[in-house]
């Protein structure tokens, strides 16, 4: 199919794709432990119902020992022709009022050229997007689709296991994992590099238990103030991590501005950037290390004691290319090293995921050049992502001869994923709509893959 009518096509079925992406942000799918499983099992069946109308006649809930259930469906190609899969997930992250949303998060709200909502970039957009790449051929594509649609990504993924005991389901020539974005609206960007993840919970003891911070203040070491110089070690003075042996080195791709990206975190007025180097080393080619937890005395409960132990969840970000076990090594030993007063130092390791990067000299990874380029009209670029999917890895062990296409709707500038306002601009649906058809078209022409 030409260009001139996918984009004939995508255009005409915005208004329903964006009719059905409401429907979906209407359905809070937060699969973490403590909200309520109706709507995630909602989301699921509507999903589910969703793609059989679009062609995936088979699309089916796929039994899993925990957790919600991933969908799987299958749209056979002409015989020979090359496999394709395409991957999103159905659940999404909560959306506390404390968060600060200036509307309602489960109702799709249209302002400012975006659709807002919890879900509705990540990945309820992406969900849309594949089903207007598979309604472009009115549901018969031109090689064969599976589609792997998962519920847990968010939160503790059960699909890693899943494909593991059925690899045989994920074989392809091509995965299309459509849960990324552009850095900025109408510049076209696949993603090549994804930094892993490792974290660790660390407790500090000094005392055997409170006492008076008058009568012991200022001799006996309080855990929460050691704690405090453990964590700030960390870091240099300008920001950038200190942990000695971590892999760490300089991003060559597309990249943003300080004054882009300062706008898209929403800085507290007078707070400068962290680290040195370009934006995109900063988030793509070196570590990061944040405390993303802290278990002491509530300042409602607080008293004039000196604390006798504190711990804090530590996670660190770390670059494409480094082993996931050797970088927590080089953090817990820089932990363990760096304690000040001779505090005990209690370490728990609590997550090792891998980082992940993209084969860029395969012809499926140049199909995909050629028909983002045809979608946007203009040059694709390359970029990383900080965040992690511990889900490539498997997927890559499961399939090893697959190439991996990631891109999507959720522009990073302006699309606030994960937290308050997440938005999506319709425009990257439709145009996502129009890569992804031109991709499948570009691989069937291209005859065999392997």
């Amino acid at each position: 199919m030409e260009l001139q009518e996918i984009e004939k096509r995508a255009r005409a079925m915005m208004p329903s794709l964006i009719t059905q992406l409401e429907q979906l942000v209407a359905l809070p799918s937060v699969a973490f432990p403590g909200y309520p499983s109706e709507p995630v099992h909602e989301m699921a069946a509507t999903t589910l119902d969703m793609f059989r109308e679009v062609g995936f006649t088979d699309a089916r809930l796929m039994e899993v020992p925990t957790g919600y259930p991933p969908i799987y469906a299958e749209a056979p190609g002409p015989t020979g022709s090359p496999v394709v899969l395409l991957y999103a997930h159905y659940d999404v992250q909560p959306a506390p009022p404390e968060q600060g949303w200036t509307s309602d998060p489960w109702t799709a709200t249209h302002k400012n050229g975006r659709i807002y909502g919890r879900g509705a970039a990540d990945d309820k957009g992406g969900l849309v997007a594949h089903l207007g790449t598979m309604r472009v051929f009115d549901g018969a594509p031109p090689c064969t689709v599976k589609l792997v649609l998962e519920g847990m990504e968010e939160t503790e993924s059960n699909l890693e296991a899943f494909v593991g005991a059925h690899p045989d389901l994920f074989q392809c020539d091509v995965f299309v994992v459509c849960d990324m974005g552009n850095l900025t609206v109408g510049e076209p960007i696949l993603t090549t590099a994804l930094r892993g993840d490792v974290a660790c919970v660390a407790t500090v003891r000094t005392l055997e238990h409170p006492l008076h911070s008058g009568v012991f203040g200022g001799a006996a070491p309080d855990a929460m103030m050691t704690l405090a110089r453990l964590l700030s070690s960390l870091h240099d003075a300008e920001g950038n991590v200190a942990v000695a042996g971590v892999s760490s080195g300089e991003w060559t791709g597309a990249d943003m501005s300080a004054d882009d990206f300062e706008a898209s975190a929403d800085l507290a007025d007078g707070v400068r950037l962290t680290g040195t180097g370009s934006i995109g080393t900063r988030l793509w080619s070196r570590p990061s290390v944040s405390a993303i937890g802290i278990d002491m005395t509530p300042v409602a409960t607080s008293s004039n004691v000196l604390i006798p132990e504190a711990r804090a969840k530590i996670s660190m970000r770390i670059v494409p290319g480094s082993d996931p076990v050797q970088e927590l090594d080089a953090l817990v030993a820089h932990l363990e090293s760096h304690t000040p007063y001779g505090a005990q130092l209690d370490v728990q390791r609590t997550k090792e995921a891998p980082p992940f990067r993209c084969a860029t000299d395969g012809p499926g990874y140049a199909a995909a050049r050629v028909a983002l380029e045809e979608a946007y009209g203009k040059p694709a670029a390359e970029a990383g992502s900080g965040g992690s999917i511990p889900l490539l890895r498997t997927l890559q062990q499961a399939c090893p001869g697959a190439e991996f296409i990631l891109w999507g709707p959720e522009d990073v500038a302006e699309a606030r994923i994960h937290a308050s306002d997440e938005s999506v601009d319709p425009a990257e649906i439709e145009k996502m709509v129009v890569a992804q058809s031109r991709l499948l078209v570009h691989l069937t022409e291209g005859a065999a893959l392997r």
